[in-house]
């Protein structure tokens, strides 16, 4: 229409600021029309209702962590079934305890971070900011990992203490750990340097068959009561 306008104009006039103000009050999800939030300044708005939040605030915008109760069958960093894609507003967990505002700009340019076998469930990590990215890759071999893998057979002798200390892997010994029996067919595992296909070589060497693997912590970061399949924020000042 001929008296359109972009939305970034019409927030300026509406709450008396710059135009770079009323960007930003956009971009960080303050602004509605007609009832529904658009990020974009540049909306085009001629006759519709534009609302601006009582509470909206110039603050940035921090950019967002996510974390993924990832289930079997999806893949982490690559592959044709990434588990990215399940990262969308409407499997937010519901109990969600961060506090953070879901913008649309969360949902791009997410990058999946600590690779998880594609036959394993549990914490997946995906981001968009740079510390956390150089956090879990520069120093992740040094972050600890928590797992709940889930066993058949009987295990070998003196095969808890292999698991915990004792064990090669590709040829290398590998550092201690911390590895105890939850209950009758489930193992913890609390290690560093995980690899791919490690904790079911681990459970190989000791003669037990691995059923399930389920990653439950990384870092400082629990896996929490997210169903699998939904995702939750990492609260702002929270570190791995």
């Amino acid at each position: 229409m001929s008296d359109s306008v972009r939305l970034a104009k019409r927030v300026a006039e509406l709450a008396a600021c710059s135009r770079a103000d009323a960007e930003q009050y956009i971009r960080n999800g303050w602004v509605q029309v007609d009832g529904c939030v658009v990020e974009n300044p540049a909306h085009a708005v001629s006759r519709e209702t534009v609302t601006l939040d009582e509470e909206a605030r110039l603050e940035a915008v921090e950019p967002a962590t996510v974390l993924l109760h990832k289930p079997v069958g999806y893949d982490t960093i690559s592959g044709p079934n990434p588990a990215g894609a399940l990262v969308q507003p409407g499997t937010r967990w519901p109990e969600d305890p961060s506090g953070v505002r879901m913008l649309e700009r969360h949902f791009h340019r997410l990058t999946p971070l600590v690779p998880l076998d594609i036959d394993a469930s549990g914490l997946m990590v995906l981001t968009q900011d740079g510390r956390v990215w150089r956090r879990l890759t520069e120093d992740g071999d040094g972050i600890e990992q928590e797992y709940v893998v889930e066993v058949s057979g009987d295990i070998a002798p003196y095969g808890l203490r292999k698991l915990n200390h004792g064990l090669h892997y590709n040829g290398r010994a590998l550092p201690p750990c911390k590895v105890s029996w939850q209950n009758e067919v489930r193992l913890r595992f609390a290690l560093k340097g995980v690899q791919g296909g490690l904790l079911r070589d681990m459970c190989a060497q000791v003669g037990l068959e691995v059923v399930s693997i389920r990653r439950l912590r990384i870092g400082k970061i629990p896996l929490a009561k997210m169903p699998v399949g939904t995702w939750r924020y990492l609260p702002v000042g929270e570190r791995f």
